[in-house]
């Protein structure tokens, strides 16, 4: 017996729910851990707990789906039609629920007591109730997720080289070893904190001379990712370098979403 239940929320254009599905998506598949999952269901999660529980993500036909699954049930969401964001909570075994009914005791008398739903038509309404309550909480749960999309606007700006004095200056590339490095060391947090100097940052990436650090400062500072205080030569990451540094990262460690679609 397979019982499903969907809330469907319908976006005015599609481009719309593209902004912000890639952003959720790739933030559920690494933020929903098992004790998440068992709670969007209405179960609890036990230390003895032996069947099979996790996340999954595939590309279809329609669009994506990322599925968290906890024994035979699970809740899922996808982008249908890609206009209409999707949670649908479905179970092949309803006994994995329980509800408040009347039971025989093994001596034969009829009491009231929580157990397993029988599956049979009668269950619909209270699996309605149980269902709709899973979507609402992972409705919730998704809410939270912090909004990056200026984060990513911004990264688009430093990738584009700056020209100055006649000369160019690249941009920042986060796929790139060299430059995932600089911002994961420029992510410490001493640094936000202390500010940063040549030394200090060469302290963390020790391949690179004191002439090559100075050219990378200059870099973070014409892309406006750090700020020069006075006529010293210590710097502070900017409200910008704050922004992209923090979507850059959670974009980059993500990035492995895409393969997982093929396994």
């Amino acid at each position: 017996m397979q019982v499903e239940y969907a809330t469907d929320l319908v976006f005015k254009r599609q481009s719309d729910l593209r902004l912000l599905y890639d952003q959720i998506v790739r933030t559920a598949i690494h933020s929903v851990k098992p004790e998440n999952i068992a709670t969007f269901l209405g179960r609890k999660l036990h230390g003895n707990y032996q069947d099979d529980m996790g996340n999954n993500f595939n590309t279809r036909i329609q669009g994506t789906r990322i599925k968290h699954h906890m024994g035979a049930s699970s809740i899922k969401m996808y982008d249908k039609f890609g206009i209409i964001l999707r949670i649908e909570t479905t179970t092949n075994d309803v006994s994995e629920f329980k509800q408040y009914r009347e039971v025989q005791s093994r001596s034969g008398e009829l009491i009231h007591k929580i157990a397993p739903m029988k599956k049979n038509i009668y269950s619909l309404f209270e699996l309605t109730a149980i269902f709709k309550a899973s979507n609402r909480r992972y409705l919730e749960f998704i809410s939270t997720f912090d909004d990056q999309s200026k984060g990513i606007k911004n990264l688009g700006r430093i990738s584009k080289p700056v020209e100055t004095d006649d000369r160019s200056h690249k941009g920042f590339n986060l796929f790139s070893p060299d430059d995932l490095k600089l911002f994961e060391v420029l992510a410490r947090g001493e640094f936000n904190i202390n500010g940063l100097q040549n030394k200090s940052l060469r302290k963390h990436i020790s391949a690179i001379n004191t002439a090559a650090m100075t050219r990378i400062l200059k870099r973070l500072h014409l892309h406006g990712i750090i700020r020069k205080v006075g006529k010293t030569y210590k710097y502070y990451i900017t409200k910008l370098g704050k922004a992209v540094i923090i979507a850059g990262l959670t974009i980059r460690n993500m990035s492995v979403i895409p393969q997982l679609a093929h396994v």
